[in-house]
């Protein structure tokens, strides 16, 4: 093969300098006889070295100038070429199939987000956990498990967090160790280094769904069951305003999503995320997202600002994914005035929890209202609270559907219309229960009447023969 400082660099290349002379190779030790053979972890770090060298040399001829005029194709297609020719130039024992991994690895660094590209690209993984460089797990089927894959060192793995916040416009550096980005497809990034992470670099990455779920993937995977998602659809069409509680990974997005799918496509809504992660298909649809301040501290634009501002875009419904503050305040007055069929999420363990967290966030607006009239506020705008969970065996389930009743004296009252019921563990480690109804009447009921919607029976039937012994099942966030 010519060297390629002996001919005209292709118009992707970068013109070669003279190769400096080389000098001779170091003798070769003999290998004993019964030497170990080399260990996978070896192997391992040999091929790093090599995709390491390779990718220096590539940048070394690239014409980073000419790259940008041609298609994305035709760049890979290109880069491609360089790479196997490089890797002949090592001399590399590695058959078809080695050198085409490290030609992907390469591509992943420079396009992807290097070892992780693989994983990013599986549909089965939720969640990518970094904890350090040599320290990787993920999240599939609702439980975490480590995986082999590896970065080179602590150096590598800050070169792609860079190159995640600098593609979004933010930093990361000593003055702002941690960082919250959204890739290009939309998954969700938070990094956080040193002096904050003691260990070295951390990374979580929320995958984000491109194909939204449905209610018929809750019924598959044993989330709720057919009556249960029949009166969710009842309450959003009836224009109740929604809570759903649950922790983190439980399906708060998940639901939320599902729900505001039953929205009709004559409404306009106005949905706030500091993330955005929700995937409405009505077509009159305005999503607006938080800003965070800049690198000297201003432009913040917080949920708070955009709840105010949503209130002057004649919305017909707000959809906010999800309060942590004092937000609160604001969501709760407008869902109290006339912004009837709202939907909100926060992190709390029951609906009980959930209401004692609203009223802290409340609190954190600096209103200086008393207990009594927080909890008005909050029992006046919120008619249904919906809990979801995740079980031990990863599957996740709508635990609780709640009414908001009223004030009894200073105590807001609640009643539960559906719960799942936990019964025990079987021999392969999944979680046996079942969803039954409680029998209760909600008083929301004549609003659905009112709506054209007819429960008839549904709210009154034994669920056990629908649902008896309902084992965990894997379900997505």
């Amino acid at each position: 093969m010519a060297d390629p400082a002996s001919r005209n660099p292709l118009p992707w290349e970068a013109p070669a300098a003279a190769a400096p002379p080389k000098a001779p190779p170091p003798p070769r030790p003999a290998r004993a006889t019964g030497q170990v053979p080399m260990l996978p972890d070896d192997v391992a770090h040999q091929r790093a070295q090599l995709k390491g060298r390779v990718h220096r040399k590539l940048l070394e001829r690239l014409n980073l100038s000419n790259l940008d005029k041609m298609e994305r194709e035709q760049v890979v297609e290109a880069i491609r070429k360089v790479v196997h020719d490089l890797i002949s130039q090592e001399k590399a024992p590695l058959n078809f199939e080695e050198r085409e991994e490290i030609v992907e690895q390469v591509l992943n660094e420079i396009f992807g987000l290097g070892p992780l590209e693989p994983l990013m690209k599986d549909p089965q993984v939720s969640d990518i956990l970094v904890n350090t460089w040599k320290s990787i797990y993920i999240e599939r089927h609702g439980k975490l498990e480590p995986t082999d894959v590896r970065f080179q060192d602590d150096r590598h793995l800050l070169q792609v967090i860079d190159r995640i916040v600098s593609s979004v416009g933010r930093r990361i550096d000593d003055s702002s160790p941690m960082v919250d980005a959204r890739l290009a497809d939309g998954s969700r990034v938070n990094a956080v280094i040193r002096p904050l992470a003691l260990d070295g670099p951390h990374v979580s990455i929320r995958k984000f769904k491109r194909d939204a779920l449905s209610g018929d993937d809750l019924l598959r995977t044993d989330s709720l069951t057919e009556s249960m998602l029949e009166l969710l659809k009842g309450i959003v069409r009836a224009r109740l305003n929604v809570l759903i509680s649950g922790g983190t990974g439980a399906g708060k997005t998940t639901l939320l999503n599902i729900l505001s799918s039953f929205i009709p496509a004559d409404e306009r809504i106005v949905t706030i995320e500091d993330s955005a992660e929700l995937q409405l298909r009505q077509p009159h649809v305005v999503r607006l997202e938080t800003r965070p301040p800049n690198i000297e501290g201003q432009g913040a634009v917080p949920q708070r600002m955009l709840l105010v501002n949503a209130l002057r875009m004649r919305p017909d419904r707000i959809v906010v994914g999800e309060v942590r503050g004092g937000e609160a305040v604001d969501m709760l007055q407008a869902m109290n005035t006339g912004h009837d069929g709202s939907l909100t999420t926060l992190h709390a363990n029951s609906p009980r929890d959930a209401l004692s967290r609203l009223e802290t966030m409340i609190a954190m607006a600096n209103l200086s209202l008393p207990e009594k009239a927080m909890r008005q506020q909050i029992a006046s705008a919120i008619q249904v609270v919906i809990q979801v969970s995740r079980l031990g065996d990863g599957t996740r389930k709508v635990m609780q559907v709640s009414e908001i009743v009223g004030m009894e004296g200073e105590v807001i009252t609640m009643q539960d219309v559906f719960m799942y019921e936990r019964q025990g563990m079987g021999e392969d480690g999944k979680v046996i229960g079942r969803f039954k109804a409680t029998g209760i009447r909600p008083r929301f009921a004549d609003r659905l009447r009112a709506y054209g919607i007819q429960l008839g029976s549904l709210l009154f039937e034994n669920l056990a023969a629908e649902a008896p012994a309902l084992r965990g099942r894997g379900s997505e966030r």
